[in-house]
């Protein structure tokens, strides 16, 4: 463990003192007390700053970090939540006005941010096998030469419910569990840490993952419209901008389903379950996107108007590009979602495919069930991320002791409200801030997105994320300034050596480019 030359903590304080009893009268009744009840504390921010060096790769800097809770005002002043980050700053910066500045967060909803903190942008990293499971500990953190530290700060947010971050004074923490109190609160704790740190004049990056893109993108908009604050970019990681463009579970919505394919064909081919041989995975691709937009999007739109020779050929091709049988395609009437898809493409083996990464394969419990039960790639990581995570926050940063650390908090997705207001108003219940996206882009000429896609991802798939990209409603010039990335790896393609490496030359040249250094 790094020494540590400096540790400020700031306890939260009690305010106020406890009632005194009123002292006996003739004329009072014995025992009588004053029942009012003592002022309720001023929540305070606490904070553990410790100072390190990172000799990794090319990158040999000095770094503070700032492991503490920053307390969110409302539009009146008034605290309403307690939000739990670290922040890593490079100690050398000379002028922090030129100095990039990155925020970042995990997705869920119920997600802390210890997956991006781990796996790709803290200065330590989990090192796990390629596409199998992670030992138990002691677990493997090194040093991460792949940070993007050395181009730019880097502060990791949880939001409320998730890692320390809660609701204070009035609010409670379920008053933050929907679309846009989540995409708000976020919002004031980026604008105060800007005011806190004096870090206006920085060049400002947002970096989401997953449900952090539906989050990012409304943020962008959000503090664009709120705030008059301008990102020089934002950077998307396996998106979820439009919700129901992904989940096919939602009564009537076929939309996902020729949306699914491209990366179903991706997967098939790299476990080897296709019926053909194709050698090459970005011919098969071209070939499979061409046919998911034509004839497989116009045979699910005839819905039951298809005819029983129509749907068999559509079965049959589909078999060419995923490997299911014709007879279990016809059976669900060629609508596969992907956690059908992830029980039943290697069901004879006994084997079930990772949804958030289809590299990662595990034994099958129910053989008869139609849906995966679990995610073998979930439960290939999860331990050693969490675990090397709280033991890094508590010893390394030495922050967090008596507290209980939400790593995942699983009871918010069943409470979350999905409900958005996009520019222009109206009320979504199936949430796309893709728009929020395009307006924010059409509005700041400067704003550039990179977005990252993993072939294997199975949640946000890469072909859906196309179809999101090319949705967005904007002028030409304006959609030439999103950049696209893909790597031979899954959701979080971090956690793939190769790709790692790639992400972090992609993300550094991004960085040069929109920065103006």
């Amino acid at each position: 463990m790094q020494a540590v030359f400096a540790v400020v903590v700031l306890a939260l304080a009690l305010g106020g003192a406890a009632p005194q009893a009123l002292a006996a009268d003739p004329v009072a009744p014995e025992h009588t007390t004053d029942t009012k009840a003592a002022p309720k504390a001023e929540p305070k921010a606490e904070q553990s700053v410790t100072q390190h060096v990172l000799r990794a790769g090319a990158i040999n800097l000095e770094y503070t970090a700032t492991a503490g809770t920053l307390i969110v005002r409302d539009k009146d002043d008034k605290p309403v939540a307690s939000i739990g980050y670290v922040a890593y700053t490079r100690r050398d910066a000379k002028d922090l006005s030129r100095r990039p500045v990155t925020f970042a967060f995990n997705g869920g909803p119920g997600s802390s941010s210890l997956w991006l903190h781990m796996g790709f942008l803290g200065p330590k990293r989990v090192a796990t096998p390629d596409a199998k499971a992670a030992p138990p500990a002691p677990f493997n953190l090194v040093d991460n030469a792949y940070t993007p530290l050395d181009k730019t700060d880097v502060v990791l947010i949880d939001p409320v419910g998730t890692g320390l971050s809660k609701a204070v004074g009035d609010k409670k923490d379920e008053d933050f569990w929907g679309v846009d109190p989540d995409i708000e609160c976020i919002s004031r704790f980026i604008t105060q840490y800007l005011d806190d740190n004096h870090r206006w004049g920085s060049p400002k990056y947002l970096l989401g993952e997953s449900y952090g893109t539906t989050r990012g993108a409304g943020i962008v908009r959000y503090l664009q419209e709120r705030k008059n604050l301008a990102f020089n970019g934002v950077i998307l990681v396996s998106v979820a901008t439009d919700i129901e463009a992904i989940f096919a579970g939602l009564p009537g919505n076929d939309r996902p389903y020729p949306l699914y394919l491209p990366a179903f064909a991706a997967t098939s081919w790299y476990l080897k379950a296709l019926p053909g041989a194709h050698p090459d995975l970005e011919v098969l691709l071209r070939e499979v996107r061409e046919y998911a937009r034509g004839p497989y999007t116009l045979a699910i739109d005839r819905g039951d108007s298809l005819s029983a020779a129509e749907r068999l050929a559509v079965a049959q091709k589909l078999h060419e590009y995923t490997g299911l049988s014709v007879d279990y395609l016809v059976a669900a009437r060629l609508r596969v979602s992907e956690s059908a898809f992830d029980q039943e493409l290697l069901r004879t083996r006994g084997l079930t495919v990772g949804r958030i990464d289809a590299r990662f394969v595990g034994t099958t419990f129910d053989l008869l069930a139609k849906d995966a039960e679990y995610d073998p790639q979930i439960n290939a990581l999860r331990f050693a991320y969490s675990g090397a995570f709280l033991d890094y926050y508590h010893r390394d940063l030495n922050f967090g002791a008596g507290k209980t650390y939400q790593t995942t908090n699983f009871g918010i997705g069943d409470k979350w409200k999905w409900e958005h207001r996009p520019p222009g108003g109206g009320l979504q219940m199936a949430v796309n801030t893709g728009y929020d996206l395009a307006r924010a882009l059409v509005e700041d000429p400067h704003l550039k997105v990179l977005v990252l896609n993993g072939y294997y991802d199975l949640a946000t798939p890469f072909s859906a994320t196309e179809y999101m990209v090319d949705h967005l409603g904007v002028a030409a010039e304006v959609h030439a300034r999103i950049s696209m990335k893909y790597y031979e790896a899954g959701h979080m393609m971090y956690i793939h050596q190769p790709s790692l490496e790639r992400m972090k030359a992609d993300v550094d040249a991004f960085i040069g480019e929109t920065s103006g250094l």
